[in-house]
């Protein structure tokens, strides 16, 4: 499958006025960001839609992990307006759930004036943006590490999520996102095996069908930053063998450096 290079997609998490984490930027720098992107052309699309050959040309996909509730409350204002859909990945086991979602890089919120930033959106809510032409797919069931997992609980996160998700919103066809951007070969064919018509990494690569490369984006990608992220010349290096290989050096060198 080759990688069309004036197709990608964006990945985010939080999108919040207030929240100070690395993973929620602004509602206004959310907007100003797509805006470019449709003054340059572009048209939205799901995921599903780009995996499946569907979405035009020229288009971007704008994906949220987490299912955090700020999506509803600040982002799908935004892609009301801009009339751009979102696809947003989520935990199935923590939808709906009072309280804060909890694992390794937001943990450090809970107890503080943000945790609320932690809630998971509930059925009602993801069933009312697939109504509004929104994608919802699976982000596993508890959003663990699945490279650490034995086969068993492998099989089960993926499975049933994707169940879930089919009954929950009627779904007929599940795509996937790995938590943490973490898996393999085995955790992409358990994925395969699973059922699943396709999954999102979170790494520059070439394109292939369970391990859809995505561009993450942060509050530290100013418009400059931003620019050269979305940038059809660096996105098709960074998605070269050389690119790639950089990329886990760069990936490396931050996990020894924080280790």
């Amino acid at each position: 499958m080759h990688h069309l290079v004036h197709q990608f997609v964006l990945c985010y998490h939080a999108i919040s006025h207030a929240w100070p984490a690395a993973l929620a930027v602004s509602p206004y720098m959310f907007r100003h960001q797509l805006e470019m992107l449709l003054r340059r052309g572009y048209s939205g699309a799901t995921f599903t839609e780009l995996v499946n050959g569907e979405a035009p040309p020229k288009a971007f996909v704008v994906t949220f992990d987490d299912a955090y509730r700020s999506v509803m409350r600040d982002a799908r204002p935004v892609l009301d307006d801009l009339g751009v859909p979102g696809t947003v990945f989520a935990p199935t086991s923590m939808v709906g759930r009072p309280g804060p979602m909890a694992w390794d890089g937001i943990d450090q919120w809970v107890g503080t004036r943000y945790e609320q930033e932690l809630t998971c959106m509930n059925w009602d809510e993801l069933r009312e943006l697939r109504g509004a032409g929104w994608e919802i797919a699976s982000h596993t069931k508890s959003h663990p590490r699945l490279t650490e997992l034995d086969d068993d609980a492998l099989g089960s996160e993926l499975v049933g999520s994707r169940v879930i998700c089919e009954r929950e919103l009627g779904l007929d066809s599940v795509t996937l996102a790995y938590p943490f951007g973490n898996h393999d070969a085995r955790v992409r064919a358990a994925a395969r095996d699973a059922g699943y018509a396709a999954a999102a990494a979170d790494r520059p690569g070439p394109v292939r069908q369970f391990q859809w490369p995505r561009i993450n984006i942060h509050p530290v990608d100013d418009p400059r930053r931003y620019r050269l992220k979305v940038s059809p010349t660096i996105r098709a290096l960074r998605d070269s063998p050389p690119g790639v290989a950089l990329d886990r050096l760069r990936s490396r060198y931050r996990k020894l450096r924080t280790a």
